[in-house]
Order: C-alpha cells, then sequence, then structure tokens
C-alpha cells in the first residue's frame, strides 16, 4: 500500500475540522434551547480510539471544547472498553468529569468502522433547566444544584434507556426542552460519525492512526517551536473579583521554559459557600485557552497543542473545588481567569495581550409566573427564560476592544425576538452604553443598557449572574478602568450582581453591563477615532473634553455636523 503523502494528511486533516463543524451545526439547527440554538454555547470535536482530541468545531466556546479534551478520556474509564459497542450513546453532566457544572450535558459516542472502534464524537451544550435551585449560585452544595447523570449510557446498542429519560423529565422544570436537546446531542455525533465514515471510504482508510499521528506530531512541534521562540521566563499576575459575599482574589504564576509553559494558580481564594466554585477541568479549559490565544493562536486545538500548556491549582481553592462544591456558575470565576493570567503575561511579552475586559458573560434567568398579589389573567403561564449578555472586551496593543462581545467564552448575545418568544417576558431596552469603554490609546469596547420585565399578569424570580459590580475591568500600559456593572428595579431599589431575587408584578429590572479597559494613554489616542466615537455616541461631549483633551468648540462643530449626517 501506498504510503500517504503530506499533502493527503493535510487534506484530510481539514476535512476533520470540516466534519466536527457540521456536527456543530447540526446541533445548533436541532435543538430546543436558546442557549444552544441562539448563544451557540456548545462545542464539538472527534476524537481517536484512544480519546485525544484530533479536531475541535469552530462554533463554540472553548470552557467547553477544551473541557472535553479531558472529559472524553473519563468515558472510556468509567464505561469500560470491553463494553463499547458500536450502537451505544454516553452521557453525563457530571461537573469533574464533563464541562463544570450541571447545566452542561456531554454526549459521547463511539465510532465504528469495519467492526473496530475507530474514534469517538463528543458534543456539549448547556440546558436551561436542569431542576434543583435552578441556574444561578444561591445553592451550598452541589446536591442543590439539580439532577446529576454519572457517566452511564443513554443508548446501549442502538436502544436507548427509556427508564433514564422518564427519570430525567420527573425532575426538571422543562422536560420537553432538555429530551429535546439529549436527542439533539445524540444527533449531531451521528452526524460527524457518518460524515467521517465518508471520509475514511473516500480515502481507503482502516483506522485513523495515520491520520492522527500527522495531526499530533505537527501540532505538538509547531507548538513547542512557538514557546521555544518566547524568551525564558517568570513572572505573576493577580486580580481581585466580586465573588458572591465578599471579593474573590485570583492569583497565578506563568513560568515559560524549555518546551512547556506552566500556569500556577497557587495562592487564590478557598471554595466560596455559594454555587461559583470552579472544577480543575474547567480552570485548565481557560487557562490554555488563554495562553494559546497569546502564544499559538493559529495552530488548530486538538490534544497536542494542548499538551504543552501545564495547568495546576491546590486543591480547596476556587479554581479547584471538589466535590460536593456547589458549581452552578463556574463560568463567573473561570471567564475571568484569561485577565488574571494576562496581568503576569504582560510583563513576559510586551504588546501581546488585551487590557481587562468584562469577562464573564452577563447572564440572567427569569422564572416567571402568574402574579400572586392578585388575581392573574387566564392565560398567565409558567415559563424558565435564560438569556446570554455580553459587556464590552479590553482594548488591545493596537486595536479597539470590541463593543458588548464575549471574550474569553465566544458566547453570542441573544436576540431580544428569540428571548421574548420562549416565555412571558418583555425587554423594554438593550443598547450600547457610551462611556463604558475605558479610555486609552485604543478605546475599551462598550457594555450594554438592558431592562427587562413581564408581560401583564405576571412576576418573576430574577436570578443574577454578574461581576464587575465592585471591580470594574482595569487598564493596561496607562489605559483607564470600563465602566462597573449597575442593577437596581426601575423603583431604584438595589439588587445584587448574583442570586435570586423577586420581582413583583410591574416593575421592570434595570442594568447596565460593564465596559472593557483601555490600553495606552488617552493622550496618544488618535483624534480622528476621537472624533469618529464622539460622533457615533460612543463617547460623551463630557468624555471628549476630560479624557481626550477636546475643545467646546471642536464638540459643538463636531456634533453640528453629525447631526446632519456627515459620516466621520
Amino acid at each position: 500500500m501506498a504510503e500517504t503523502s503530506r499533502v493527503a494528511f493535510q487534506v484530510m486533516w481539514t476535512r476533520l475540522i470540516s466534519v466536527v463543524e457540521e456536527q456543530a451545526q447540526a446541533l445548533v439547527r436541532t435543538a430546543f434551547s436558546t442557549s444552544v440554538r441562539e448563544a451557540g454555547d456548545l462545542s464539538a470535536g472527534v476524537y481517536d480510539d484512544q480519546g485525544r482530541m484530533l479536531a475541535q468545531a469552530v462554533t463554540g466556546t472553548p470552557g467547553h471544547v477544551n473541557a472535553m479534551a479531558d472529559a472524553v478520556p473519563h468515558f472510556i474509564r468509567r464505561i469500560g472498553r470491553d463494553n463499547i459497542r458500536d450502537g451505544d450513546i454516553y452521557i453525563t453532566n457530571d461537573p469533574w468529569e464533563g464541562t463544570g457544572h450541571l447545566h452542561d450535558f456531554t454526549v459521547v459516542t463511539p465510532s465504528f468502522h469495519k467492526g473496530a472502534l475507530a474514534g469517538f464524537f463528543a458534543c456539549t451544550a448547556h440546558v436551561v433547566d436542569v431542576g434543583g435551585r435552578g441556574f444561578g449560585a444561591d445553592a451550598n452544595s452541589v446536591f442543590e444544584e439539580g439532577l446529576y447523570v454519572p457517566i452511564m449510557k443513554f443508548a446501549d446498542q442502538g436502544r436507548i434507556d427509556q427508564t433514564l429519560i422518564t427519570l430525567i423529565r420527573a425532575n426538571v422544570r422543562q422536560p420537553d426542552q432538555l429530551i429535546g436537546d439529549l436527542f439533539a446531542l445524540a444527533n449531531c455525533n451521528g452526524i460527524g460519525h457518518r460524515r467521517l465514515i465518508d471520509m475514511m471510504q473516500e480515502f481507503a482508510l482502516v483506522d485513523l492512526g495515520g491520520i492522527a499521528g500527522f495531526i499530533l506530531t505537527n501540532s505538538r512541534d509547531a507548538t513547542l517551536a512557538r514557546i521555544n521562540a518566547l524568551k525564558p521566563g517568570t513572572a505573576d499576575g493577580a486580580m481581585r473579583i466580586d465573588g458572591y459575599s465578599h471579593p474573590v482574589d485570583l492569583k497565578v504564576r506563568i513560568s515559560i521554559g524549555r518546551d512547556q509553559v506552566s500556569c500556577d494558580w497557587s495562592g487564590t481564594s478557598p471554595p466560596d459557600r455559594k454555587g461559583i466554585n470552579v472544577p480543575l477541568i474547567y480552570t485548565k479549559a481557560y487557562s490554555c485557552y488563554a495562553l494559546k490565544c497569546a502564544i499559538a493562536p493559529d495552530i488548530p486545538n486538538n490534544a497536542a497543542s494542548l499538551e504543552p500548556f501545564r495547568i495546576t491549582a491546590p486543591e480547596n481553592t476556587i479554581v479547584n473545588a471538589v466535590h460536593p462544591a456547589p458549581v452552578a456558575l463556574r463560568h463567573v470565576i473561570g471567564h475571568m481567569l484569561p485577565d488574571a493570567i494576562y496581568d503576569a503575561l504582560d510583563k513576559l511579552l510586551a504588546d501581546t495581550v488585551p487590557a481587562e475586559g468584562a469577562g464573564c458573560l452577563c447572564n440572567f434567568q427569569l422564572s416567571l409566573r402568574p402574579r400572586t398579589d392578585a388575581p392573574a389573567p387566564d392565560d398567565a403561564v409558567r415559563a424558565e427564560v435564560l438569556t446570554f449578555n455580553s459587556g464590552g472586551s479590553g482594548a488591545r496593543p493596537r486595536v479597539d476592544g470590541m463593543n458588548a462581545t464575549a471574550f474569553p467564552s465566544g458566547v453570542m448575545t441573544m436576540p431580544v425576538e428569540a428571548t421574548e418568544q420562549v416565555g412571558p417576558v418583555i425587554v423594554w431596552r438593550k443598547e450600547l452604553r457610551p462611556d463604558s469603554g475605558g479610555a486609552g490609546q485604543f478605546r475599551g469596547g462598550l457594555g450594554q443598557y438592558m431592562e427587562v420585565g413581564a408581560v401583564e399578569g405576571h412576576e418573576f424570580d430574577f436570578q443574577a449572574m454578574l461581576d464587575r459590580v465592585d471591580h470594574p475591568a482595569r487598564g493596561r500600559r496607562g489605559g483607564r478602568p470600563g465602566g462597573a456593572t449597575k442593577i437596581a428595579r426601575d423603583d431604584q431599589t438595589r439588587m445584587k450582581g448574583k442570586g435570586k431575587q423577586f420581582v413583583p408584578h410591574g416593575r421592570k429590572v434595570m442594568m447596565a453591563f460593564p465596559g472593557g479597559a483601555g490600553y495606552g494613554d488617552p493622550a496618544s489616542r488618535d483624534p480622528v477615532l476621537v472624533r469618529r466615537d464622539l460622533a457615533l455616541g460612543y463617547i460623551s461631549a463630557e468624555k471628549a473634553a476630560s479624557d481626550y483633551g477636546l475643545s467646546q468648540a471642536e464638540i459643538a462643530d463636531l456634533l453640528a455636523r453629525a447631526a446632519k449626517g456627515e459620516e466621520f
């Protein structure tokens, strides 16, 4: 048999990436939850028969994909190689062996070719409800956070476990939605499997050994070349964030050495009594992502390109919380890890990493029900509505931050129409927040204003999942901080950044999501960009004067021209 050429291997590698992207898009098209089909809170990947990730979808979030890189070996170990059969489908939402909390279901499907195990497909999706207290930080242990499904068979040689489905349906608030999502996860793995078999037949592959070796060897070599081109060194980073009832200190040490970059979270705060703790699998996912973005962003993600990044954290810290710690909002801490890493990395790699941004997603969930203070209309209903939103990202060394864009998660903001379609909720306001981007040579991205309420005849519980209330994003290299998070009812009643809070009939929740911080001295900003920002309403006349030195005459002239429709 002729030896496979490098060109053929490269074609197959590209095809695998295409296969898992089709897998992810199938999940988007068939999922029931808005968190998947609208926000893209999902992941998809293909693995060799040893459980090593070979390719991941472009669509998805690094917290899922990079965590799944560690999760699939757990499935192999728990199920047992001798018990893996063609037609099987495996499932879990175990936070420590999946992707970090109970609201993420991971489904793994073995892929057989000509009677032999060729590899695995895996996918993860965030579902709206798993029972328990609901999606929020209020639990005191994982046992309160909802249904906990250990690694087990969802299907045994093609036969779906109907007992498991009955058990799940009996324990969640939105059973049709959750079961629909689980079948969507299984379906997308099936699509990936069929495309893989098509590729193997086209290239006359008996197994994936050859292409796996090509992918992993070349990815490892390319990543090591990037690391070894860097100047060795060690630096510390630190960041304080809001936490639940008291601040959380993140401390990290980054060491660049021969053939590896290590990231150690020693000194970080202990676990919180509430559900913002992070399993190590999720800490590793976002730590690897942050380092890879800075050092080797263009090398495809797989087991080998992630391997040189060594992530450690002492047990019983908030970034390595052990069972049964509550972990529902692990993303609130996990999404902040890249900014802490970049505080250290900026001392080692000048002009490489961005200023701090909003960090965690600005999510909230509404538990709507008929009003209880007076008779409710006959058509009043109960509903769970989860919405994903973003603040601004931090300014970068050569360009402004992105407005209302999620970094590091990459999750999309949900359209208002999609949010209002799934329950009796009204989004009264959703617009960019002027002046929230920190001033700098490059301005931080803007946050958002958002106001929500319920349809007439309803009241609701508001589950807040916000940060940056007391600790806004910090600027870098002379850049100014981003705007802090604000939240209150429309009657000026203050609300907390985290936790379940009752909102009576007729009241709204008013939020200002945080902006990203600036990069560099504001005095060095290009005047053309300052005038553009003022004309677009990104900054106010007051900020144009105080932060960037525009005169009152310049401001008045520019605003008059902008009012006439002149473009800048």
